[in-house]
Formats: structure tokens, C-alpha cells, sequence
């Protein structure tokens, strides 16, 4: 029973990370039909900026990290994606890549190539114990800020009148705009909320590794997209439901398999996923039954 409730824990924990690198992906996705790789060189220069101020409080660390990852969405958007809008998904898809392989470029060419040093505090680093169950500070910290990014921007959407022209924006953007929702809010907005999902992600992915390299963002980002892609990409709750059911089955694979077949988890986990697409293609939750954006 011990072993049963400590895999729930650690299957809650890694679908909370996918679930949350799933959500940078369809935020983008559900406006511009954008599908963004350069989602991750956002996770990744938020691990530097997490690496660079090593030296100062953990709370400034997370302030400076979250603010370079808007700004930075926020310019990606302005100089490589405002030009493209209403291009071919083709043409969007080569932009995104061509972004990202020039961040991480970039990235390498003043970091270096080999990984560099990014601790959080050794708080991080403790665990709560119950009875024979051991929840790592850092799961538990995952677990509890995912659920309250969730809640915050379903309220956000729902309640506020910028929620609602995302929303709007998602379902028919060219009827949208003609009804007074101002396009260049509406992306610029989407593209903040993704740097904010990005630099999250990279503080608890550097809390987990304790390192950057100039790829640190990739792994994250190609899971975010199958988590998507499983879940619904049109949809941000089927990109959540996608994300936690990607997470719990890779946690429950390594759990419960022979100790032979351990290795071959991410075969096992894949071909899941695709025997799910053949049969259901339009993901977990379609388009009419999710909220789009």
C-alpha cells in the first residue's frame, strides 16, 4: 500500500511538470496555430537567469527569471511572429525553429556548451515525511504551484475581459477582431502568459537538475507538445488532462515494470501514445468539448 501511494505522489509530480510544459505549448497554439519551439529557449534562458543570479535572494531570483522571460516572449513576438500572422502553419513552424536554434546558438556562445551551476536553496532539497511515504520538498512545491497557476488562469479567462477576448480570439480570431478585440493585445498577451509558464518551468526544472546547458529546454518542450497533442492541442484543459495522463504513466511504468524492462519505459510510453492517436486523433478532449486557447 506504501509503495502504491508513493507512486501516486511522485505520478502527481511529473504530470504536474507536463502538464505545465504542455500549457506553454497550447497557449500559443490556440490563438496563432502557432506551434511554438521556441517555448523552449524561453525555458532555457530562464535557467540561466536563474544560474547568473545565484548570488542573490531565492525571491529576487524568481523575479528577475520570470521578468526576462516575458520580456523576452514578448520581443520574440514583436521581431520573429507579428509579421507572419495569417502565414502558412508550414511557415510559422520553420520561424519557430529558426528561433530557437538561434537562441540556443546564443546561448552557447556565451554560457558555453558544458552544463553551469544553478542551485536553489538546500530547503529545496528536504522532504516531508509521512510514515513511510517521502514527498520531496521541491515535488510538493510543483504540485502546489501547478495547481495554483491552473486556477489562476481559468479564473482568468473566465472572469476578466481580457479572458474573455483570448478566448474569443481563439475560437474565430478574424470575427473577434471585427467585433473590437485589439489583435496585438490579444498575442502579446498570450505570448507573457507563456513567458511566465516558461520561467516557472525552468525554476523547477533547475531545482530538479541543479544545472543548465544551452538544450536544457528541449526535453520539456517536446513533452509539453505530445502531452498536448494527447490531451487536445486546441484545448487548454485537454492539454492539462494530457499532461497528467503522460506524467502518471511514465511514473507508473518506472514503478511497476520488471526491472528488466525499466529501460525500454519511454518505448512503452510512446507506444501507448500512439495506439490512443490512431484511435482517438483529435486527442483526449476535441475541440467542441474543450475551451480553446
Amino acid at each position: 500500500m506504501t509503495a502504491l501511494i508513493q507512486a501516486a505522489l511522485d505520478a502527481v509530480y511529473l504530470g504536474s511538470l507536463f502538464a505545465l510544459y504542455a500549457l506553454g505549448v497550447a497557449m500559443i497554439f490556440g490563438i496563432m496555430r502557432l506551434i511554438n519551439f521556441a517555448h523552449a529557449s524561453l525555458i532555457t534562458v530562464g535557467a540561466y537567469a536563474m544560474a547568473v543570479t545565484a548570488n542573490l535572494p531565492l525571491v529576487l531570483r524568481i523575479l528577475v527569471t520570470v521578468a526576462v522571460c516575458v520580456l523576452l516572449a514578448l520581443l520574440l513576438e514583436f521581431v520573429a511572429f507579428r509579421g507572419l500572422r495569417g502565414a502558412d502553419p508550414a511557415t510559422l513552424l520553420v520561424t519557430s525553429f529558426a528561433v530557437s536554434v538561434l537562441l540556443t546558438a546564443l546561448c552557447e556562445a556565451t554560457f558555453g556548451s558544458l552544463p553551469k551551476a544553478s542551485p536553489l536553496d538546500d530547503w529545496f532539497q528536504l522532504s516531508w515525511v509521512f510514515g513511510s511515504v517521502y514527498v520531496p520538498t521541491l515535488n510538493g512545491v510543483t504540485i502546489i504551484v501547478t495547481a495554483l497557476l491552473l486556477i489562476g488562469l481559468s479564473l482568468f479567462l473566465a472572469k476578466t475581459r481580457w479572458g474573455t477576448h483570448m478566448r474569443a480570439a481563439a475560437e474565430d480570431f478574424t470575427t473577434a477582431r471585427m467585433l473590437g478585440v485589439r489583435a496585438n493585445r490579444v498575442i502579446m498577451l498570450a505570448f507573457a502568459i507563456s513567458g511566465v509558464l516558461a520561467a516557472v518551468a525552468a525554476i523547477l526544472l533547475v531545482g530538479t537538475t541543479g544545472t543548465v546547458t544551452p538544450i536544457f529546454g528541449l526535453a520539456p518542450v517536446l513533452y509539453g507538445l505530445i502531452a498536448a497533442v494527447v490531451g487536445g492541442l486546441s484545448s487548454l484543459r485537454g492539454a492539462v488532462l494530457g499532461g497528467f495522463a503522460l506524467g502518471i504513466t511514465s511514473q507508473l511504468l518506472q514503478s511497476f515494470l520488471p526491472g528488466d524492462l525499466r529501460p525500454f519505459r519511454d518505448a512503452f510510453l510512446f507506444a501507448a501514445v500512439f495506439l490512443l492517436l490512431v484511435v482517438r486523433p483529435q486527442g483526449l478532449i476535441s475541440p467542441k468539448q474543450g475551451e480553446r486557447i
